[in-house]
């Protein structure tokens, strides 16, 4: 049983149809898709046939929402509802090369406390994944790095991905890594990794991540990803493929990684599945299944 904590989200994508025309109308494609970087890993897991339990907070309105959208990909969800403020919102605009810009209002997400935490919520959990978005708010932080705790007293493993540089700088490589202080396995992308270990130059230390996480996956885009842990390195390539949309894709290749590392304790095979599933993802609209 892997157990994901973190955001869950509405996501409202724009698609631009034309070129965009400033303070008039732009023709586009727009659709309203549960999202969030936590959510996202849960249900990709869930898709992947790990057992698997979601933890977050919405607004009232999205206990049954979300709750459905989890459980049609065999997740068991554990939501809490804000009594005032909505499920967090998320407008992500699409580029010509499919990247994305995000518009973040994290409304209930920001508002989950230790005290909400359920005493069953790690019952037969041999895995916790946190997402870096309940580290960097302020309000939430308690309950993440409690959580790290309880699963260490309780044997299961512990992930963490950073999920954003911009977030990251501004609370300082030093906190995070010092509030994640624990976890076993870390998953950042190269721009992440890079700010973690103060690159400047175009050389990465890989091996710099090693001495704050036992086992060290970077995300390289295009390129692959690759492991390293100790004297151990191992680095898969992508496929060329067409790319739709980006949303989501690290949050598939988490699912994938820790889908067939859980279980196997395999750098490279867990790699290929983490690339297969982030393959997948890419290749069509919004960030779930």
């Amino acid at each position: 049983m892997i157990l994901v904590v973190g955001d869950v989200v509405d996501d409202i994508g724009v698609l631009p149809l034309e070129p965009v025309a400033p303070r008039s109308d732009t023709r586009s494609q727009i659709r309203m898709t549960p999202g969030g970087s936590a959510a996202n890993t849960a249900a990709w897991l869930g898709f992947l046939g790990t057992d698997t339990r979601f933890f977050g907070k919405v607004g009232n309105d999205g206990i049954e929402r979300h709750g459905g959208a989890l459980r049609e990909h065999q997740v068991d969800p554990r939501l809490v509802a804000d009594p005032l403020l909505p499920t967090a919102t998320i407008v992500l605009t699409l580029d010509d090369e499919a990247d994305r810009t995000m518009y973040v209002d994290r409304a209930a997400n920001g508002t989950l406390t230790v005290d909400e935490i359920p005493d069953d919520l790690l019952a037969d959990v041999d895995w916790l994944h946190l997402t870096g978005y309940t580290f960097f708010d302020p309000q939430t932080r308690d309950a993440a790095i409690e959580l790290i705790a309880r699963a260490k007293q309780r044997g299961a493993g512990v992930s963490v991905d950073p999920s954003t540089t911009a977030f990251l700088r501004e609370v300082t490589p030093e906190a995070f890594v010092e509030w994640t202080s624990g976890a076993d396995l870390v998953l950042p992308n190269l721009d992440e990794a890079r700010l973690l270990i103060g690159a400047t130059g175009p050389f990465v230390d890989f091996e710099a991540l090693t001495r704050m996480y036992p086992h060290v996956v970077v995300t390289l885009g295009s390129m692959g990803a690759a492991y390293v842990a100790g004297d151990v390195r191992e680095q898969v390539a992508s496929s060329r493929i067409q790319v739709v949309d980006t949303t989501g894709a690290g949050d598939a290749f988490t699912a994938g990684f820790l889908a067939s590392w859980v279980s196997q304790r395999d750098p490279r095979t867990a790699l290929q599945g983490g690339i297969g599933a982030a393959s997948r993802c890419v290749q069509q609209r919004g960030a779930r299944p």
